[in-house]
């Protein structure tokens, strides 16, 4: 059984996600756990997160013994630009861009 978590319009780049998604993806639940909670970036509190969410899914689909879960699938894909301006000098202004990031994870049976 199979089941997963998404979040949507996480304000971090997608580049940043990204490290800490592929040090996850292929691992077994508890392995991955213990790896993004020990992990210093922003974004492994965000797919520990998520990852908890997902195991909650697949308890509630039915009857799975958590201990035998691993991740699938974790992707990070691009969300939309929020675009601001930044005043620069001589009346100039340069385009700031914040990136935003959709993040989903699959977890299932081994």
């Amino acid at each position: 059984m199979e089941a997963r978590a998404v979040v949507r319009h996480v304000r971090m780049s997608p580049r940043k996600m990204r490290v800490v998604a592929n040090l996850v993806r292929g691992k077994n639940i508890n392995e991955a756990m213990s790896m993004l909670k020990l992990m210093p970036k922003k974004g492994a509190k965000i797919i520990r997160k998520l990852l908890v969410s997902a195991v909650a899914n697949v308890e509630h689909k039915g009857e799975v013994d958590v201990d035998e879960l691993k991740v699938r699938d974790c992707s990070v894909d691009n969300g939309p630009i929020l675009k601001r301006w930044m005043p620069r000098s001589m009346g100039r202004a340069n385009r700031i861009q914040h990136r935003t990031s959709h993040v989903t994870v699959v977890v299932q049976e081994q």
